[in-house]
């Protein structure tokens, strides 16, 4: 079986995945209680289901698109994990509790705050 003919079911099943993981994300960001646990579905799916559609897209094998799906990868995985540290940070300053039934906070939140802050 030539590799050509192979491309296009890869594809397909890397667009399934894609939108499969993005699909989960969504249901974790309705259904988690808080916005630390949110936060993480949120950027787990963004970062996974896109990565996928953006490999399914590299999939046409034209170098125009393969430089942008590069472009994109690398602009995700540079700001997805800022994104999250400053929405967590965010939430946190704003002494946001966490709701989970079994959440353990180590953060020392029962400390004084920073005179800086």
């Amino acid at each position: 079986m030539e590799l050509e003919a192979v491309l296009p079911w890869l594809a397909d099943a890397l667009v399934i995945l894609g939108v499969f993981v993005i699909t989960i994300g969504v249901y974790g960001m309705i259904r988690m209680p808080d916005v630390y646990t949110r936060l993480h579905a949120a950027s787990k799916a963004v970062f996974l289901g896109v990565i996928s559609l953006l490999a399914a897209s590299a999939m046409t094998g034209d170098p125009a698109i393969i430089l942008r799906v590069v472009l994109i990868g690398i602009f995700l995985v540079l700001t997805t994990p800022v994104a999250a540290h400053v929405v967590g940070k965010a939430a946190y300053v704003q002494r946001e509790k966490m709701q989970a039934p079994d959440a353990l906070d180590e953060s020392g939140s029962e400390l004084p705050r920073r005179p800086d802050s």
